[in-house]
């Protein structure tokens, strides 16, 4: 399915970017078979919990640049693009969302982050929010959700300065809830979402949306919207493209 494996077991759904010889970057196509699942599982009184992973030892490099280029040269209109629903669709997901985290979890990897319930990372992952290095702004409600959740200048250090975060970081920011050896992620997040799978459905319903300021999650994500798509027709966003495309051909 698109780049995009799925798996049920004992109430436990799992998403899996499987695009590993681009480090899971996502595609458009990829988006919609993400949002296409959370919505089918919203409705499924079976399935019961969420996984979400990348396939090939990376979680997801973030957007496929292409996507970008190709909104910023007027060929796509990304207003009406997968992006938009698969946010709505993990932003208002019922159902508890864990997160196993390898590798390289870049831009969209560490946002969609803050839509998750527990986060699970190797402690070797490295997270980047690479967005104002491409003349963009954050995205997914994040530039409210991030500060909310690791304060106010530790959020701008990565946003504004591209710092990098490893597993071990993000847990002491309380980005994730444990940093683990890569090896042992996968098995120790999946443990978590069955435990979670046989626990009243109700209750956790309940719980998540108690714990959730939905509105305001909304709002932050249509006003990062607004920037983002803003910022992508500027010069700056079409120069950092281009030197993307550029690097890319002298590695082929």
């Amino acid at each position: 399915m698109a780049d995009v494996r799925i798996e049920r077991e004992r109430g436990v759904v799992t998403i899996a970017f499987a695009r590993p010889e681009k480090k899971n970057a996502l595609t458009e196509a990829m988006y919609g078979a993400a949002a296409d699942t959370l919505e089918a599982v919203a409705a499924n009184d079976a399935d019961r919990v969420v996984l979400l992973t990348g396939d090939g030892g990376d979680f997801t490099a973030g957007n496929d640049i292409s996507t970008f280029a190709a909104v910023a040269a007027g060929a796509v209109d990304l207003s009406n693009s997968q992006v938009g629903r698969f946010l709505r669709a993990i932003s208002t997901f019922p159902k508890p969302i864990v997160a196993a985290v390898t590798g390289h979890a870049v831009g969209i990897g560490v946002t969609m982050l803050l839509h998750c319930d527990l986060v699970y990372v190797a402690e070797d992952a490295t997270l980047r929010t690479p967005f104002i290095d491409l003349g963009l702004v954050p995205e997914a409600g994040s530039s409210r959700l991030l500060p909310a959740r690791i304060g106010h200048v530790r959020a701008f250090a990565l946003f504004a300065l591209g710092e990098t975060m490893s597993g071990a970081e993000a847990v002491a920011a309380r980005l994730a809830n444990r940093a683990l050896p890569a090896a042992e992620v996968q098995g120790v997040a999946r443990e978590a979402a069955r435990t979670l799978a046989g626990k009243s459905a109700s209750s956790l319903a309940a719980t998540k949306r108690l714990m959730r300021d939905s509105e305001a999650i909304a709002r932050a994500i249509r006003a990062d919207d607004e920037a983002f798509l803003a910022q992508l027709r500027t010069p700056e966003a079409a120069a950092a493209f281009a030197a993307f495309a550029a690097r890319g051909q002298q590695k082929g």
